[in-house]
């Protein structure tokens, strides 16, 4: 299970942060947490902080709020509380960085812009040290693909969680995260499918029914385009995926399965560092 206090939303007000601001605050106002969202400056031309992103309209599109109500209402309606914080002007991972060790988080909630979209994360000094760091469990919701919340009504459409597992790292308890968080949002209906590329799959017990082994289903060849594959004949609303680095998530994502599958993933993904899970 992924115990959420706090999330932070790093946003750069481009439309894919729109798509990541939805997820963000619907998982919040689920888990009745923290929301916070971060801006890093980037000088003078900055868009305006106080117009972006609507979250009173937001949550007046959902039912749930008033346009005139104050944040001390909504914490009280709601069960959240919900700020916004704009840093300097200075690298965004370096200031995300900083923010983030004064200010942990259980949750990071980031948009990915395309192919290239993780890459600005994983360049440079200021990305090392956020990767060595920041231990987070991390939803990256990349552009134009499937949402699994509805920006207009604000519904969680979340069926289907597919989750590659492998030997290393252990995946029983990110298995056990992810399906928690699934089961967190959409209730305990949510279907998962366990993928294995190759042929020696790991033995897990089923995270609802620890006296039985859970199915694990197998595939063969090119491991991230099988997962792929399976994506696309089983088409999921997350995939959920345990990254192995000793030293963050960004550490453990460069270059690796995860990274290359979110480049091409059809929906959100849940990347759960093995050292959190």
């Amino acid at each position: 299970m992924l115990p959420l206090r706090s999330i932070v939303h790093p946003t750069d007000f481009s439309d894919a942060s729109a798509q990541a601001f939805v997820h963000a605050l619907r998982i919040a106002l689920n888990a009745k947490c923290a929301l916070t969202l971060v801006h890093v400056a980037a000088g003078a031309a900055t868009v305006e902080w106080t117009s972006f992103p609507h979250i009173r309209i937001a949550l007046a599109g959902w039912g749930l709020a008033k346009e005139t109500d104050t944040p001390a209402a909504v914490a009280a309606k709601l069960g959240v509380t919900i700020a916004k914080v704009e840093l300097e002007a200075q690298s965004a991972v370096g200031g995300v960085l900083k923010f983030l060790d004064q200010n942990p988080a259980d949750l990071i909630v980031l948009a990915t812009e395309g192919r290239e979209g993780v890459a600005r994360w994983l360049r440079g000094s200021a990305a090392e040290k956020l990767a060595r760091h920041a231990r987070t469990p991390t939803l990256f919701v990349p552009e134009n693909t499937r949402s699994f919340v509805d920006p207009l009504r604000g519904e969680v459409h979340l069926k289907r969680v597919l989750i590659p597992v492998d030997r290393e790292p252990a995946p029983a308890a990110a298995v056990n995260t992810i399906m928690g968080f699934a089961h967190m949002l959409a209730g305990t209906d949510v279907e998962e499918r366990l993928l294995h590329v190759g042929g020696n799959p790991p033995e897990l017990q089923h995270h609802r029914a620890p006296h039985r082994q859970a199915p694990v289903a197998l595939r063969k060849g090119d491991v991230v385009q099988a997962i792929l594959d399976a994506a696309a004949d089983w088409p999921p609303d997350l995939i959920g995926m345990a990254t192995a680095g000793h030293h963050g998530f960004l550490d453990a994502l460069r270059g690796s399965t995860t990274e290359r599958v979110l480049r091409r993933s059809p929906c959100p993904l849940l990347a759960v560092p093995a050292t959190t899970a």
